[in-house]
């Protein structure tokens, strides 16, 4: 499981794919979450606007876990 320090109270899906650079650029967020398989906290997720806190755990298919942690 991978930690990915957030710096504010919360990011979303789409910003969180872009921070942990799974992928390249904005622009790819919407195909990317259409093609693979994304979890939230067990749950299956496709919003990009998804909003996720400090302790959310997200699973990616084919790049594992993230736990999100805020960094002060």
């Amino acid at each position: 499981m991978r930690q990915v320090s957030i710096y504010s109270d919360e990011i979303t899906l789409g910003q969180l794919l872009k921070h942990a650079d799974i992928i390249g650029s904005g622009g790819e967020v919407k195909a990317f979450l259409q093609e693979t398989k994304i979890l939230v906290n067990g749950q299956p997720e496709n919003r990009r606007g998804r909003k996720l806190r400090e302790g959310d755990i997200v699973e990616v298919e084919g790049n594992g876990r993230l736990v999100l942690t805020r960094s002060h």
